[in-house]
């Protein structure tokens, strides 16, 4: 079955995908229904507020990316960015730029993902807007956020002997975005009824099309009563979030690449592609993973907790920013992560694949 948006109209397509919200948090008074929303913050909070573009073609291709996974990763982008200043997602708006081929069944599975993520974190959709697009299917949530005053954590605080430590595990989802190109190119042209084996390979596919934005390390860090001194969530990869850091911050570092932690089924893909692992896991992005600088005095707190790792220290700015080898050589950082106006935007994520060919020469 096959409705057409234009049946509904733009309030009619509002009102369908949006029946049945009813706000989660205090501090949303109005949600979905007027001109704007209506929120109310308690004093003793500040405001944060983040907003995502996503463009077809460019972030996302809809060859492999079903549209729920799509509303579900979208929403959770932007809530990654929240918890990475230390604070809390409590609102989103979405807006939609929709073409010709879409339908409404479309825009019921894009919203069911959207509206997963948002019950998944206690999140409210207070609004948004829809509008016709002549290329494609167009994302743009924007994002709500509250965090206690004096407990925000920017990227610019990192001191000389702070510790670097990173939540997870990196460049899995960049080895997923690698599988999927690979059997998209495979299959073309082949029998639609034919399906790629994806076998052994599911965990690599979750953290490319099912990411999660890692609000449990967030209340482990609150419960140990460690504030982390600077703070980002790793979306264009560690090594381009780790110069951001140390050049908000005005220091340089040292990262180790025997603690930097990859997946098993990473080094496996890695190895599949001929691609270097450390490259990959450094400059593929996508993780949504927490990089963060703690105070040295925290460094048994944060050794002792689950899912977060230590690679590193923050050092004087002189000294730069590197990369420390298994075999003790020292190569300076290079912010090799996907650049979205890079080209317009290579969805295989060019810049990394050819910093990993260039490290292999």
């Amino acid at each position: 079955m096959r409705t057409e948006i234009a049946t509904l109209g733009e309030f009619g397509l509002i009102n369908h995908l949006t029946e049945g919200i009813q706000p989660r948090n205090e501090s949303t008074r109005y949600g979905i229904g007027d001109d704007a929303a209506v929120l109310s913050y308690p004093a003793d909070k500040e405001v944060l507020v983040t907003t995502d573009l996503l463009l077809e073609g460019v972030h996302f291709d809809l060859t492999y990316v079903p549209l729920k996974h799509l509303g579900y990763k979208a929403a959770v982008v932007n809530f990654s960015d929240i918890y990475a200043m230390n604070g809390t997602p409590k609102q989103i708006t979405v807006s939609l730029g929709l073409s010709k081929r879409f339908c409404v069944e479309d825009m019921e599975e894009l919203y069911a993902g959207i509206r997963l993520a948002c019950e998944s974190y206690n999140v409210d959709i207070v609004g948004g807007d829809t509008c016709s697009s002549y290329t494609g299917l167009t994302i743009s949530i924007t994002c709500i956020g509250e965090g206690e005053k004096g407990k925000i954590v920017y990227r610019n605080g990192a001191k000389e002997t702070d510790l670097i430590c990173v939540s997870g595990d990196l460049g899995a989802a960049y080895m997923g975005l690698q599988l999927l190109e690979r059997e998209k190119a495979v299959l073309k042209g082949t029998d639609k009824d034919v399906q790629p084996d994806f076998a052994g390979k599911e965990y690599l596919l979750e953290r490319q099309l099912k990411p999660e934005a890692r609000k449990d390390i967030i209340e482990r860090l609150r419960e140990a009563g460690v504030q982390p001194t600077a703070m980002m969530d790793i979306s264009d990869g560690l090594s381009s979030e780790l110069m951001h850091i140390c050049s908000q911050s005005k220091v340089g570092c040292r990262v180790y690449e025997e603690h930097i932690p990859i997946d098993y089924q990473t080094a496996v893909m890695a190895e599949e592609f001929n691609m270097n692992l450390t490259t990959c896991a450094l400059n593929g992005g996508e993780d949504y993973e927490l990089l963060f600088t703690v105070p040295i005095a925290d460094h048994e707190k944060v050794s002792e907790m689950e899912g977060v790792k230590l690679i590193g220290h923050i050092t004087k700015p002189e000294l730069g920013c590197a990369l420390i080898t298994r075999d003790g050589q020292e190569f300076e950082l290079k912010a090799q992560g996907w650049n979205p106006l890079k080209d317009g935007g290579n969805l295989t994520y060019s810049s990394a694949t050819e910093a990993t060919a260039e490290e292999e020469k």
